[in-house]
This record gives C-alpha cells, sequence and structure tokens, in this order.
C-alpha cells in the first residue's frame, strides 16, 4: 500500500509516498481502507520539529490521526459485523496518511446515513475537541462568545455551536472570503485581529462588558489580546498555538478578574470521551446541525502541498487528504 512517510524533521517537502507493506488486523483491532485523511495545524507542527519531542515521534514516520473509510478485515475477538460499515477513528498522532490503518475495534465510530466521508473526517479532531469546549462552557442563550481563528475548522464548528446556542458570537477572521463564511455560519460581528484595537472593538460592541466565552484557537499575541475581551467572572480557553505558542496567561491574572480558565490540556479526552464526542458530531451533522467547513482537499500522494497550503493559512475550514 502507498503511505506518505516524513523522511526528516523539515518543510513540507520532506513528505513523500512510499510503499508499505498492508497491515493485518491483529487480536482487538480492524483494517480500515481509508477514504479521506483529516489534516490539523499541529501535523504540519510536528512535520517541521516543533513538539515531536513531546509527541514521542521520530522521522522518519507516518504522519495522521483521524481518518474515515470502510472495514475491510477483523482481527480475532472484533465483531464481524463490522466489516464493510462506513467508520471514522483516530490513530493517534501517526499513521493516518495511508491507503489502509490497523486500529483497535473499540475506537471505531460507525458514520450515519447522511454524513458522507469527507465531513467525518473532518470531524475527526475538530468535532470532538469543538463539541468538548462548548460543553464544558455551558454556553447559555443571550451570552456573548468570542471565537478568534473562527475561519478555522474548529472556529466555524464554535460558531455555530454558540449561535445556536443563541449566544451572540463575534469572530476573528481575515479577507473578504473568511469574513464571509464566518458571518454566514451566524456570527454577528467579525473582527480582523490584524487591525489596532479590535479586541476593544470586541468591548464596545458587548456594551463595554466584555465577552462571557472566549475560545482562543490562535494563541500568542492574538491571544493575549482576546484575554483582555474577556468579561469579568467569564471563561476562556487557551486551546490553540498556530501561531507557535499558547497564549500566555497566568492563573494569577485569571483569578484577579474572576475568569475561569481552560488550556490545552483539558482538550485531552480519554478514549471513551472522544468517542463520545466523535458519535454526538457525526449525529449533529446527519441532522444538518452541525456543519464542517471543507476549503480544499489533495489527493494522498499531494500530503506536502496540503501542509502547504495550511501554513499558508490560505484555507477556509479544514483541508483533507483524500485517498
Amino acid at each position: 500500500m502507498r503511505v506518505v512517510e516524513a523522511k526528516a524533521f523539515g518543510g513540507p517537502e520532506v513528505l513523500a509516498v512510499h510503499e508499505a507493506p498492508d497491515p493485518v488486523a491483529g487480536p482487538g483491532q480492524v483494517v480500515v481502507d481509508v477514504a479521506v485523511v483529516d489534516t490539523l495545524f499541529l501535523e504540519a507542527q510536528i512535520r517541521s520539529g516543533a513538539g515531536g519531542e513531546y509527541f514521542g515521534v521520530r522521522p522518519p514516520y507516518v504522519p495522521g490521526g483521524g481518518i474515515a473509510g470502510r472495514v475491510a478485515a477483523v482481527g480475532e475477538g472484533v465483531d464481524p459485523g463490522w466489516s464493510g460499515r462506513r467508520v471514522v477513528t483516530r490513530t493517534g498522532v501517526e499513521g493516518g496518511y495511508a491507503e489502509r490503518a490497523a486500529v483497535p475495534a473499540e475506537t471505531l465510530v460507525e458514520v450515519p446515513d447522511g454524513v458522507d466521508l469527507r465531513e467525518a473526517a473532518a470531524l475527526a479532531h475538530d468535532g470532538v475537541t469543538a463539541l468538548g469546549l462548548f460543553e464544558a462552557a455551558r454556553v447559555r442563550p443571550g451570552e456573548r462568545v468570542l471565537v478568534t481563528g473562527a475561519s478555522g475548522g474548529m472556529g466555524v464548528l464554535l460558531v455555530q455551536l454558540a449561535h445556536a446556542a443563541g449566544a451572540w458570537v463575534a469572530g476573528t477572521a481575515r479577507g473578504a472570503r473568511k469574513t464571509e463564511t464566518v458571518r454566514g455560519l451566524g456570527a454577528d460581528a467579525v473582527l480582523d485581529p490584524s487591525a489596532p484595537g479590535w479586541a476593544e472593538r470586541v468591548r464596545e460592541l458587548t456594551g463595554g462588558a466584555g465577552a462571557d466565552v472566549v475560545y482562543d484557537g490562535v494563541g500568542g499575541r492574538i491571544g493575549r489580546e482576546a484575554f483582555g475581551a474577556v468579561a469579568r467572572g467569564g471563561r476562556f480557553s487557551a486551546h490553540g498555538s498556530p501561531t507557535g505558542s499558547f497564549a500566555e496567561i497566568t492563573p494569577e491574572e485569571a483569578a484577579e478578574r474572576g475568569v475561569r480558565l481552560r488550556g490545552i490540556r483539558d482538550v485531552q479526552f480519554p478514549p471513551a470521551e472522544a468517542r463520545r464526542l466523535t458519535g454526538r458530531a457525526l449525529a449533529e451533522a446527519a441532522t444538518g446541525r452541525l456543519r464542517p467547513v471543507i476549503g480544499r482537499t489533495f489527493p494522498l500522494e499531494r500530503a506536502a502541498d496540503a501542509h502547504a497550503a495550511i501554513e499558508a493559512r490560505d484555507v477556509v475550514g479544514k483541508t483533507l487528504l483524500v485517498v
């Protein structure tokens, strides 16, 4: 089978197609014929050499952790009824950029009718994290919510969830195409985070109070400025770092304003919880209440181009690899 391997840490050019033996389902495992692979900015960061030690990744390795496809074979102890089913699953931080993958059967979530495999793959990570963040914040009707990176794969989901909950929603995005997308998903205001005073503008739009909930999926300077827009007694989630670092907010700063602070460790879900959230994301998609935005797709062999597009930040929503 074909796999995409990172032969070293570096730029997108280190990703290359190789032939590898077909996987075999061991006890408790299934083999999935991969149709679509999720891609994440985190995967591009790891490929570049950032975070490899933290995640235990060393080249050469096969990136990718979220896949959607059909079960091709089942191992000992696995219900044979899984054979042929459309599923979405996660492989960890390695092994997804491949034509086939062997995964534990307990990680499988069946894709319901009405959801295609591209949508399922787009929700494999971002749907889980978005719903986990949303449930933890307990957004109520009439509250004010700010989403940074609102045109990204997770941001578009958080905007939809907050809007559906009856909140007033502001998002950050740059450029007409991204701004239009975020507005179309239910945002009441869209701000350019490169504009001076954008966070103060959030306070103006909320009558001086600030946002009750801030979902910061960007980090760095923008995340730090977003913290200035959170209301006293509000909730702030610093879960994103595509700028190279998470928003640096100390517990003391948060406590001074009565802000409940959450970080990336709060969205590292145990397997059973990840499966529950995946199932809920797929169910919401099946009813049309949650719609992933798929900005670009690339064939598996062009994984390097997909990473380049992600790093250039020229994609609205998700970037996927199609096998």
